[in-house]
């Protein structure tokens, strides 16, 4: 399975959903980073809320010492709590409609572990969560900071970001909020809307928002390995991702040339910025200086209250399949660690060539 991240910093995350644990091994960090492992656990808990009481949830088998880094592989695994037993006859042949498990089992000739998904299992992004968690503070020390927020559940919209202006405090003003969003109303739209959803057996999907501020002008190449392309290939290891856009993103196909372009000035500190950020802080696969900015839309989350139909891969006959019960009628809240995660190894392995880079 492709489960290897590999561009400057490597990240491999292994185990499955139902099995004893889950983990990740994060390669080619910088040496003597001073990371805070109760940073960590209030990260983790904003993924997964309410399990990160017990110290033991994760355990760090290599790679800190002292609360540095070695310099060797940072390897952590994250116990798997629930050991409950799906009925594997019923997965063997009425594949759900949404998940991996028809086509898992086609890739894997039926030899894959189809319990909650197994390895293809949003579960996964835990141990993406983890690396990108230690990624962020070695970002943090350096004044770059990544944040996200819940943009968008089913047509309730929050405030965007200042795409221009956003800054550490408005990243941090949301990053410990229940419902991680700017408008404290639009919050409470949004959990009545979850809460309606769940009680009538269906999922709602929506859109996070992502911004890094601080990054410094000309990091990433162009052509294969932009930053954008480097996001982009983490993002898709979350489930459920159905579209990716950089600034303006598709409102620039409705511009004109001269409405697109972000005009330079110099401000009053000397540095060169643009008067809009359409580009999104990036150009040429390069970062401009300017706050990178990105919005990601995600599916409806596939287990429904509610029968739908399938079907029997040993009679080949349409047959319905029972509800069952969704872990979460929405993901959007517990997905915005997992997108401020993954841009955040993105960024430090693209900083990692950075002239002024220091460990």
């Amino acid at each position: 399975m492709a489960s290897i991240w590999n561009n400057r910093i490597s990240v491999s995350v292994f185990g499955e959903a139902k099995g004893p644990a889950i983990g990740v091994t994060v390669d080619n960090l910088p040496p003597g980073e001073f990371i805070d492992l109760l940073k960590l656990r209030q990260f983790m808990e904003r993924r997964t809320p309410g399990v990160h009481e017990s110290n033991d949830f994760v355990q760090v088998m290599s790679g800190i010492m002292n609360d540095r880094t070695t310099g060797s592989p940072l390897c952590a695994f994250i116990q798997n709590t629930e050991q409950t037993e799906p009925d594997l006859s019923l997965l063997n042949r009425l594949p759900r409609p949404g998940h991996g498990d028809y086509t898992g089992t086609l890739r894997y000739r039926g030899f894959n572990d189809i319990r909650d998904g197994g390895h293809i299992s949003e579960r996964m992004t835990l141990p993406l969560c983890f690396a990108g968690a230690v990624c962020g503070q070695i970002l943090e020390r350096r004044g770059i900071y990544v944040g996200a927020h819940a943009l968008e559940i089913h047509g309730i919209r929050d405030k965007e970001f200042d795409n221009v202006n956003v800054d550490k405090d408005d990243i941090l003003a949301v990053r410990y909020k229940n419902m991680p969003v700017i408008s404290n109303a639009a919050g409470k739209k949004m959990f009545a809307d979850i809460r309606a959803a769940e009680e009538g057996g269906e999922t709602l999907g929506g859109v996070i928002e992502c911004a890094a501020v601080n990054v410094p002008a000309g990091i990433g190449s162009p052509v294969f390995d932009g930053i954008e392309n480097t996001i982009a290939q983490l993002l898709f290891g979350i489930p459920g991702i159905r579209g990716l856009e950089f600034g303006a993103g598709f409102q620039a196909a409705k511009m004109v040339g001269s409405q697109n372009n972000d005009s330079f000035y110099v401000n009053d500190h000397g540095h060169i910025r643009t008067s809009s950020n359409n580009h999104g802080g990036i150009l040429g696969g390069i970062s401009s200086g300017m706050p990178i900015i990105l919005r990601v839309a995600f599916q409806p989350p596939a287990s429904l209250g509610i029968r739908q139909e399938s079907i029997n891969l040993s009679t080949m006959s349409t047959e319905p399949i029972a509800a069952e019960k969704s872990a979460d009628a929405c993901t959007i809240p517990k997905y915005v660690p997992c997108v401020e995660a993954c841009v955040s190894i993105a960024l430090l392995s693209h900083l990692l060539d950075y002239p002024h880079f220091t460990g």
